[in-house]
């Protein structure tokens, strides 16, 4: 029995291929539907004009398109925008446009909140309510494309908005296959970066199944396991010389630096004896680190260290061979930066 109503924004193209083939309709016309969709930004299928009629009516009656919807659209002095979207079950989740990064960048989230309990996130102060799928996470793409017009213009995509991309692995995947589709966007993988805490086996997973094309940010944070742990949980179950060891292999199949980000945080992370020690352990690994000063947070007990201490720290790691540089997050103002994704609407959301 063929199901009735079936979400397209969670098919990839040879599925819907096969949908329209087993409602006797080409399987062409898949093609022409995704262009419609993810180039052109209609979701309405009777805007479809290429389409014939019958097909128009048969994708109206058989078929859905969820679309995340946009709530607000916060704009910071710097030019970042910052979107609060709601899910079809009213789910509700963050994500950022960062111009002239030098490049066009998307961040978008692939969880509703996030099960890591990272220290200096706010997303991970909310626990993880569940996981998006394949099509709530390219939506995120087909909406900031629409939203910022640039649809037809290259852009990049940073997975390093709410959530945990490899605890989501199956549908982050599906996702950058929807988007990459030639039909599609057609992004090419080495526009994208994911963002991860560091789950060792789906390090591998993405290194396999991507031939290492995805560009790799790893929270490092620390050089030590008794400093990391306070900060990233999961350091625990895998520590850091675990983390390191698939980090080395998947530079093997990328022949690129994975980007380890390390957030400074005066009085944990932030002294010479600090740079050491992750001098130390990144060495022989293909890496550049971005520090990171601490984005404010109010229920983190640390804050920013000063300039002198963060050129310090840099020089100290260049000594070492390390490559770096700091990034000063956009978005602050809206509070849009690294770590800062949680909005005041999805907190009063959650005391309701």
């Amino acid at each position: 029995m063929i199901p009735l109503r079936m979400d397209i924004a969670e098919l990839e193209r040879p599925e819907l291929e096969a949908a329209l083939e087993a409602r006797g309709a080409e399987r062409f016309h898949a093609g022409q539907i995704y262009r419609w969709i993810y180039r052109r930004g209609i979701t309405d299928f009777q805007r479809m004009t290429d389409l014939s009629r019958p097909l128009r009516t048969l994708l109206e009656t058989d078929f859905t398109l969820s679309t995340p919807r946009i709530l607000t659209d916060d704009l910071s002095t710097d030019g970042t925008r910052k979107v609060l979207l709601e899910l079809s079950d009213r789910q509700r989740i963050e994500a950022v446009f960062i111009p002239d990064t030098p490049a066009m960048t998307f961040c978008i989230s692939t969880q509703v909140g996030c099960a890591m309990a990272c220290g200096f996130c706010l997303t991970g102060k909310m626990g993880l309510s569940r996981n998006l799928t394949a099509g709530e996470i390219a939506g995120q793409v087909r909406v900031l494309a629409a939203a910022t017009g640039l649809a037809h213009q290259p852009f990049n995509i940073v997975l390093m908005g709410m959530g945990e991309p490899l605890h989501n692995y199956d549908a982050v995947a599906r996702a950058l296959r929807v988007l990459c589709d030639p039909d599609g966007l057609a992004l090419s993988t080495r526009h994208v970066t994911l963002s991860t805490v560091g789950l060792p086996d789906a390090i591998d997973r993405l290194g396999r199944e991507f031939g290492g094309k995805v560009a790799l940010a790893v929270s490092l944070h620390a050089g030590s396991d008794a400093v990391r742990g306070k900060l990233v949980p999961v350091n625990r179950a895998w520590p850091i010389h675990e983390l390191l060891a698939a980090c080395g292999e998947y530079t093997l199949k990328t022949k690129r630096d994975i980007t380890f980000e390390y957030i400074l945080a005066d009085g944990l992370n932030a002294d010479i004896e600090d740079a050491r020690q992750l001098a130390l352990v990144l060495e022989g690994i293909q890496c550049k680190v971005n520090l990171i000063p601490l984005n404010p947070i109010p229920e983190f007990p640390y804050t920013r260290p000063t300039n002198a201490r963060i050129i310090a720290f840099q020089k100290m790691l260049a000594e070492k061979k390390i490559k770096s540089t700091v990034r000063y997050s956009s978005g602050t103002d809206i509070n849009a930066a690294c770590g800062q994704l949680r909005s005041v609407e999805m907190s009063k959301a959650q005391e309701k």
